[in-house]
């Protein structure tokens, strides 16, 4: 039909009255209006008020704006989780800008290739981190403005961040862009086959997963959150913008640890925080001397391989609450979330861990997700045991990679995005993650989820940690070798009784053949690195 002959087209076009681009910076500017004199963030003995807050975000627009930085230009940040990481969440995209938050635990050549990759105009560093700035701008052939947090006297860059600020305007005029399509962040995956990709969002989506957190999460007016997650990683999830939605505070933690996370849930009340399941393993397991007892219920989130079910209850007995998700880098975080049922309060502590252990269903603000067979792109049948690859496409999928058409290509072919992990579809519709496409062990013939074996592991009573790769194998092609972390304590326990107790609470043919005891490499955000663990089952 044509637009003029449809009723309700015609004359009704967009207005500014009546269309206004989608951006998560319209969040802080009316929490600062409704709340001003609410804390937005605590950093030790530092504080700020909402209205304080929005005035210092403005202050670096307008500084970075002076210099020439707006639409198209790139802000690397190197920094953990301090107010400045938060204030560049707003700042530089107020400014137009892009931001790009970087992987502190990245070595230098990469961060390097970064900055030339992103074509950085300025570089934000925190004073910790001088040395690792210094290595990568050493290599990069870009030449950013470099930032100094905490370093007022101009040892790091060229200028201090607070002198920065001090120079720009609190009533800077930003203004929602002129598209919500335009690009709001940039963050680079973890290369572990190759140089990282830049992943781009948009405004539209950051502002769309920022309230898909809260209404996954049901989180209410004013909640008190602690930063355990790093900012850096797919911009903390999308909370720096979620919390000003509904005027929390951000408690900043810079080293995660059982006793400064038991800490600040006992001082601030923190009502909420989100980290990989080796956090929460690290807590469940934390002496008795570093606990802290607190009378709220603690909402925590997880992501990545499913907690143990032990995990899961020893949190439960202290006062968390545990809620599992599911995402990627490309889908701005999280995507899925594993919500609960009310008939699931009648299962037993082993039953209620099977049901939490899924990832489940997808966030309100994702429009599509399923699990399809990779070749024939038809859905999987919903039985809980046929394996098919986990696909999404809504507003809250990447924009794309940048300056990697074919890469992008490929990631969206079929009209859908395709992340690579491989799944069951349970008959109520939840999905059950069962391994990466590249960690699947196949032997003889038979597909051995990675994740089925450690899950096994996590049960017996001495593992502290474990992670399961393919090793080669003459006659099976590949076999599962297992790399075990022991309670303390319990270093008497060999590997041949780690191999026995798979044996009896699985199909043989899925035990591991091979078990190294030792500490697991893992990344900054808690994952444990299986490309480095593959190279040394391959050695073995």
């Amino acid at each position: 039909m044509d637009v003029q002959a449809d009723p309700y087209e015609r004359d009704l076009g967009r207005k500014a009255a009546n269309y206004v681009a989608l951006t998560p910076l319209s969040f802080l500017a009316r929490a600062a209006a409704v709340y001003p004199g609410r804390t937005a963030w605590i950093d030790g003995d530092r504080r700020a008020s909402y209205a304080e807050f929005h005035d210092r975000c403005r202050r670096l627009a307008s500084a970075l704006a002076a210099r020439g930085i707006g639409r198209g230009d790139t802000v690397t940040v190197l920094a953990p989780n301090v107010p400045e990481m938060l204030e560049a969440h707003y700042g530089v995209p107020m400014a137009g800008a892009v931001l790009n938050t970087v992987n502190t635990r990245l070595d230098g050549a990469t961060v390097g290739f970064i900055l030339d990759h992103a074509e950085a105009r300025a570089l934000i560093v925190e004073a910790s981190l001088a040395a690792l700035a210094r290595e990568a701008l050493a290599q990069a052939r870009a030449k950013p403005l470099v930032i100094g947090i905490g370093d007022e006297g101009g040892a790091i860059g060229e200028i201090g961040y607070d002198d920065l600020l001090a120079a720009g305007d609190p009533e800077f005029a930003w203004a929602p862009p002129d598209d919500e399509w335009r690009a709001i962040a940039l963050n680079y995956t973890s290369g572990t086959t190759g140089d990282p990709k830049g992943v781009v969002y948009h405004h539209r989506g950051a502002y769309l997963n920022a309230i898909g957190n809260l209404l996954a999460w049901g989180m209410r007016d004013h909640p008190v959150y602690l930063w355990t997650l790093p900012m850096f990683h797919c911009n903390g999830w999308c909370f720096p913008w979620s919390l000003s939605v509904v005027a929390g505070t951000h408690v900043c933690l810079r080293k995660v640890e059982a006793a400064a996370i038991f800490a600040a849930i006992a001082e601030h009340e923190v009502s909420h925080f989100c980290g990989a399941p080796i956090v929460l393993n690290m807590l469940a397991n934390a002496p008795a001397e570093v606990r802290r007892s607190f009378d709220h219920t603690v909402e925590v989130a997880t992501g990545g391989a499913a907690p143990p079910a032990a995990v899961i209850d020893a949190m439960a007995a202290m006062g968390f609450r545990v809620t599992h998700l599911y995402g990627l880098t490309e889908t701005y975080g999280p995507s899925t979330f594993c919500a609960r049922q009310e008939d699931w309060g009648a299962l037993d502590g082993a039953g209620l861990a099977a049901m939490l252990a899924r990832q489940g269903v997808r966030y309100p603000t994702m429009a599509g997700q399923t699990v399809v067979d990779r070749d024939a792109m038809t859905p999987t049948p919903a039985d809980g045991a046929t394996i098919g690859e986990v696909v999404l496409r809504g507003n809250t999928v990447m924009k794309g990679y940048l300056k990697n058409p074919r890469a992008t290509s490929e990631a969206f072919r079929g009209g859908w995005f395709h992340s690579g992990d491989l799944a069951v579809t349970h008959p109520d519709g939840y999905i059950e993650i069962k391994d990466r496409a590249k960690d699947i062990v196949i032997s003889g013939g038979e597909s051995i989820s990675t994740i089925e074996v450690e899950s096994v592991l996590y049960r017996h009573p001495a593992v502290l940690e474990a992670a399961v790769v393919a090793r080669p194998d003459e006659t099976w092609g590949e076999t599962p070798c297992a790399f075990v972390t022991l309670k303390d304590g319990a270093e008497g326990v060999s590997g041949r009784a780690i191999i026995d107790f798979c044996r009896a609470n699985m199909a043989h043919f899925k035990a591991p053949r091979a078990v190294v005891f030792g500490p697991l490499p893992k990344t900054s955000t808690g994952k444990v690195q299986k490309t480095v663990l593959r190279e040394h089952a391959r050695s073995l």
